[in-house]
């Protein structure tokens, strides 16, 4: 009994340390730079964007299919919006339509600094167009917000860098080092060989380019309200994406006619191929970011929360098992697996030869496309066919203590007392990652605040950005130009 009661005493005590340490679990004080109030102007910005979304900049992976006539109108439109940089920029066009800006800075020695973005777009999903609360291509403004294809995904991003560098030439600042503005043509389809980002990216390694930084898309700014828990906003700044692969996994049969079938057909058998795929997810972990995550989420959180969140290395596990269970939080801490795709027999009446599906897998850092076939492989067992279709492996992970990511932070929290800067990991794929021969700081991040629902309409149908978000956003890109544009 003695041995109990020492038991419950040792629990207690664990349990009262624990609570202690949740109290002084609190955001670290950090020094905010106090900035110059910037000149933007929000509203030439609201009605360039708004006509950039009326250019059907649709991409294809087919390059022929491609209308490159409304890209050539949207180039005129860029020329016509913003006539300083067509007049002060170096300007070059690659590939297809992929555009190169390059602005001077006084001291060609230093490494220049590029800003991303792509003029592409996703087409209208058939029998949506009906959905559209207002056409898609308008860029209709109601006041509240502007609608179309590419207000989030990613004009807003493409003309709010060229606003601001207007807005600087108009200021006459000169960069200490050179500038440059990337726009690709076809990251919407993440095209290979001779694509948009890929012919920019070989274009300055042909030059000896190699650049100090990148920006791209990728995070934004996410109000995190939940009542009586937090009450801030999380900006997120894409540090590294996922890889991903599609496999086609068959499985052979004898065929024939089906009043004769076998007690399994190949679909019969591919069936437990699926069950085994999707009961075998990849190991689950807490990478370093996702530790630092929950770090700066717990700090500015209630008591509870904390409680939780400064005790990571004795809940982990519980903690994972429960990120398992929701979608949005498993992709994060392990690589994912999606069965997407089946094909069988050509006819109703026909057994099948052959049966297969599609399966895409998102890969974290640290794994690749040869873990992923092992997988399948170790997963599926004998005479199941995994021939992979198209891949790539994941990207680098960008440092958080470099210059260019310490920039982005201070800039984030002098902005807004509310801001909690957070680096993660980017979910889809991006030009960015194409950028990693020529820069070690490679970053995503786009500086709007957009609610989670509103991100869901990227691709989809209403897709709308809110005007309140324009101002900050304007102010956030002139400050990075300033701040590393400097030696």
């Amino acid at each position: 009994m003695r041995y109990f009661y020492g038991f419950l005493i040792l629990l207690g005590v664990f349990t009262v340390i624990t609570l202690i340490r949740a109290l002084f679990f609190k955001p670290k004080k950090e020094q905010v730079r106090e900035w110059e109030p910037e000149r933007v102007n929000p509203e030439r910005f609201r009605a360039n964007l708004s006509e950039a979304i009326t250019y059907k900049t649709i991409s294809d992976r087919n390059p022929e299919n491609m209308d490159f006539k409304q890209f050539e109108k949207f180039h005129s439109f860029l020329a016509r919006a913003y006539p300083l940089i067509h007049e002060c920029l170096e300007l070059e066009k690659v590939s297809y339509a992929s555009l190169i800006y390059r602005w001077r800075g006084r001291d060609s020695s230093l490494d220049p600094i590029a800003l991303l973005s792509h003029q592409d777009v996703v087409p209208i999903s058939k029998g949506t167009l009906d959905d559209w609360t207002h056409p898609p291509f308008s860029g209709f403004d109601d006041g509240e917000f502007i609608w179309g294809r590419g207000a989030l995904d990613m004009k807003n991003h493409l003309i709010a860098v060229m606003e601001s560098v207007e807005s600087l030439l108009e200021e006459d600042f000169v960069p200490e080092r050179d500038v440059y503005l990337c726009f690709g043509h076809d990251e919407e389809v993440m095209s290979l060989g001779d694509s948009g980002a890929k012919t920019i990216v070989n274009t300055f390694a042909q030059r000896g380019i190699k650049l100090d930084c990148v920006l791209d898309e990728g995070g934004a700014i996410l109000p995190v309200n939940i009542k009586g828990v937090i009450n801030k906003r999380l900006a997120g700044i894409g540090v590294a994406e996922k890889g991903h692969a599609d496999f086609r996994i068959s499985v052979r049969a004898k065929g024939g006619h089906s009043s004769q079938p076998p007690k399994h057909s190949a679909l019969g058998k591919l069936a437990n191929v699926i069950r085994r795929i999707e009961s075998n997810q990849f190991k689950a972990s807490l990478t370093p970011m996702m530790r630092s995550l929950f770090d700066k989420i717990g700090r500015n959180a209630s008591y509870p929360v904390r409680a939780v969140a400064c005790n990571i290395w004795l809940l982990k596990y519980p903690i994972l098992a429960i990120m398992k269970k929701i979608p949005p939080a498993a992709c994060m801490i392990r690589t994912t697996t999606a069965v997407t795709q089946a094909e069988g027999s050509p006819a109703p009446n026909v057994l099948p030869q052959k049966a297969s599906i599609t399966a895409n897998f998102r890969i974290m850092p640290g794994e690749t496309i040869e873990d992923v076939k092992e997988h399948i492989e170790k997963v599926v067992g004998k005479g199941v066919e995994a021939e992979l279709i198209k891949g790539e492996n994941p990207s680098n992970i960008s440092p958080s203590d470099s210059r260019a990511f310490k920039a982005i932070d201070e800039i984030c929290r002098s902005m807004n007392k509310d801001n909690i800067v957070a680096a993660f990991l980017v979910m889809g794929g991006t030009d960015a990652r194409n950028y990693e021969s020529i820069c070690n700081n490679v970053y995503r991040y786009s500086p709007f605040t957009v609610s989670t629902q509103l991100l869901l309409t990227c691709h989809g149908t209403n897709e709308r950005i809110p005007i309140a978000s324009f101002e900050e956003a304007l102010t956030f890109f002139k400050r990075y130009i300033k701040q590393l544009s400097k030696k």
